[in-house]
């Protein structure tokens, strides 16, 4: 039977046979037509006839066209996307060997590469793959063009990998790099200039757009570049969750390789002097030319108001290190923070009009967030306090204000509390959970404890007049099961986990899931992972009451098989052995989870045609239950996380030899007992902690060194998981 990959590329083959026999037939105007309508496949993408729905006014006036790959070229470069794709090879050597030759073939046709819809793909995995000289090349090769390929639909992805991925190097050059001739093997070495820093090339790339940046921040695809852009000059985190929504849009494709270098990427980068003069500059350049009202319209553009947050945020840092003001702020606020205290101010009208504007009303969280002290003092006081509770009631403006409640002190807070408690029924209504959220969360930081139990009652009575509707509400459990959960459904298991962070309210909670019906419990751990985690999280908090842990544990046994080979079941079956067993305040009798490990016994082959099967069985120590269960039984009574237990001197025995129990009751045999099951994976004295006890293979004692893999390695090494 032929390969996949082989039957594809015979009908490709096929496709493109069937292309030409129609060129033919239809003609030369024909074929011409053709080669306009596709050129957006083949490396060519035009904007619309007015320029403006595509790119924005000023987009930068015509694209430049790159050519397109011939049809062999077109079929090395799909097959080598392919293969770093499925990322087949067998060592890193082998694939750097790879890439290298992908590089050497590519030579030439970088632009090409970028701007085509099929080989982009390649050119961002080749990015990510390549060594620092191997994006060096690539900033040579792009050089001259960057105008056109950042606003290219495809080739922008290619530019925003490739300064995402050489700004790790930036850093690593900084102090020590000292530029050499490339290539001393050549014949025109006399003619080869010394190799550029990264740093150098990146301030060139800003030098050859720095007449663009304006029209940039409003382009559809060039914004993103430029964002990326900013992140890099800054030195901050590429990967951040705060700012992932203001470099990609939820919709973007994640081109990634498996094993890829990402160093520096989710970390805070040092960065020199002059990217920080960059970032000053292109502040002033893209702001350039605009009033008041004009950055307000920017604030109010779809594609520029991500642009103007990054701005603003990065603007605001960097006059709090300076300790002068931020100059955009002032644009958008002129005169503040005096000018808040009139409200037919200009900067009391546009805080207005932007806090119930669906997309100015993002530019304010960032606002509200960051802004100086004494502005924030006077905008709150003026302007947010007296209408907080309108502004938490509205879909639109409760997101500024929910940012305004995290830089509020006690009183203010109890004041916004006190008048907006009246709202709660409402909110809860509307499943607008993460308002109710924040104040719960708001008023354990400020430690507002009668104002929790006012929250606490008024979330109750909003849900219903049954324990039950607490959990039954807030995670949307009236929906049809067949269905999608609904989003609200995360957002109300927050709310829930929030109040397990509290004793007073987490009494409720446990009190809710207890009258939950079992069919319920099963959908609530089964439906998503914010729900998982919430039975998980109720089990592992202290309940008032005793049975609380037994009482949901023997509900959940009849369905221990679905749960076992869930996608988020799974996990809570395994958070019911990562309890203790000794008396506590959250804990689980030895005999249920002997229960629970007899029903996995039952289900072992059901459970091994899964990863989360498997998952549960390594979790749960199913052999070592099946091949020692005394040393189980010692192993379940451990808690998840215990002291170092101190070191035990032993006579050593050679391989082979019978183990001698002792039955003696006491407590230093018992501690023996407990000892053996990590020391018999070892004929040395040696010290070990319970944790790593519980999580000892139970296959290791037939090899007398430990294996160097932790266990999630291990489960990626041995395929068990997807």
């Amino acid at each position: 039977m032929p390969k996949a990959r082989a039957r594809r590329a015979d009908i490709r083959l096929e496709r493109k046979q069937k292309r030409k026999r129609e060129a033919e037939e239809n003609g030369q105007a024909k074929l011409k037509r053709q080669r306009q309508d596709s050129g957006d496949e083949q490396g060519l993408y035009r904007p619309s006839a007015g320029g403006e729905e595509e790119h924005g006014p000023g987009h930068g006036g015509e694209m430049e066209y790159f050519g397109m790959l011939t049809d062999e070229e077109q079929e090395y470069f799909r097959r080598a996307d392919e293969m770093l794709e499925l990322n087949e090879f067998a060592s890193g050597e082998d694939r750097a060997v790879f890439v290298e030759s992908v590089f050497c073939e590519a030579r030439g046709k970088e632009l090409k590469l970028a701007s085509s819809q099929s080989c982009s793909r390649l050119m961002e995995r080749l990015v990510q793959l390549g060594t620092r000289g191997h994006k060096k090349r690539l900033f040579e090769a792009f050089g001259g063009h960057f105008a056109s390929l950042v606003r290219h639909r495809f080739a922008s992805h290619c530019c925003e990998a490739l300064f995402i991925h050489s700004a790790a190097d930036v850093t690593h050059e900084l102090g020590d790099f000292v530029g050499f001739v490339v290539d001393t093997a050549s014949s025109h070495v006399e003619t080869q200039q010394p190799e550029a820093s990264m740093e150098s090339l990146v301030l060139a790339t800003l030098d050859e757009l720095e007449g663009s940046l304006s029209w940039m921040a409003v382009d559809r695809w060039a914004s993103h570049v430029l964002r990326v852009l900013l992140l890099v000059l800054s030195g901050r985190p590429l990967r951040d969750a705060a700012v992932g929504s203001l470099v990609k849009s939820r919709k973007k494709e994640a081109v990634r390789v498996q094993g890829a270098g990402g160093s520096g990427i989710s970390e805070t980068r040092v960065v020199p002097a002059s990217f920080g003069a960059a970032v000053r500059k292109i502040v002033a350049d893209t702001t350039h030319g605009l009033d008041a009202s004009g950055l307000r319209l920017l604030a109010v553009h779809a594609v520029g108001n991500p642009t103007l947050q990054l701005l603003l945020e990065l603007d605001l840092a960097r006059a709090k290190a300076d300790g002068g003001d931020s100059q955009l702020l002032l644009q958008l606020l002129p005169g503040a923070p005096q000018s808040l205290a009139d409200a037919e101010s200009p900067a009391c009208l546009a805080v207005h009009s932007l806090m119930y504007h669906e997309i100015g009303s993002r530019l304010m969280e960032t606002l509200v967030a960051h802004c100086p002290a004494k502005v924030f003092k006077a905008l709150s006081q003026h302007v947010l306090l007296p209408r907080a509770p309108a502004y938490l009631r509205n879909p639109v403006s409760a997101y500024p204000a929910i940012k305004m409640l995290a830089r509020l002190g006690k009183h203010q807070l109890a004041d916004v509390v006190a008048q907006g408690v009246d709202a709660v029924p409402q909110l809860v209504a509307q499943s607008r959970f993460n308002v109710v959220k924040t104040l719960l969360d708001r008023c354990a930081v400020r430690g507002l404890a009668d104002h929790i139990k006012t929250l606490v009652a008024a979330i109750k009575l909003a849900c219903g007049p049954e324990p039950v509707h607490l959990v039954t509400t807030l995670c949307c459990l009236s929906h049809d099961a067949s269905q999608k959960p609904p989003p609200a459904q995360s957002h109300g298991a927050q709310l829930l986990l929030s109040m397990l962070a509290i004793p007073g309210p987490a009494k409720a909670v446990h009190q809710a899931l207890l009258a939950l019906p079992t069919d319920a419990l099963v959908r609530l751990a089964t439906s998503s992972t914010r729900t998982a985690s919430l039975v998980t999280t109720a089990l592992a908090t202290p309940s008032s009451n005793s049975v609380f842990q037994k009482s949901l544990a023997n509900s959940l046994i009849p369905h221990l098989a679905h749960l076992a080979s869930s996608l988020h079941g799974h996990v809570l079956v395994s958070a019911l052995f990562d309890l203790p067993s000794p008396a506590s305040d959250a804990s689980l009798p030895l005999h249920i989870k002997q229960s629970l490990m007899l029903q996995l016994v039952a289900l072992e082959a059901q459970l091994r045609d899964s990863w989360m099967g498997r998952s549960v069985w390594r979790s749960s120590r199913g052999n070592l239950f099946k091949t020692r269960p005394g040393d189980w039984k010692a192993w379940a009574k451990l808690p998840a996380s215990t002291p170092t237990v101190p070191p035990r001197e032993h006579a050593q025995q050679p391989l082979g030899a019978k183990e001698h129990k002792n039955k003696s009751k006491s407590k230093t045999n018992k501690n023996h007992s407990i000892q053996e099951i990590d020391d018999s994976a070892s004929i040395t004295p040696t010290s070990t902690t319970i944790e790593q006890t519980r999580h000892n293979n139970e296959a290791q004692p037939k090899t007398p060194t430990p294996n160097p893999m932790p266990p999630a390695k291990r489960r990626n090494k041995t395929s068990l998981d997807s």
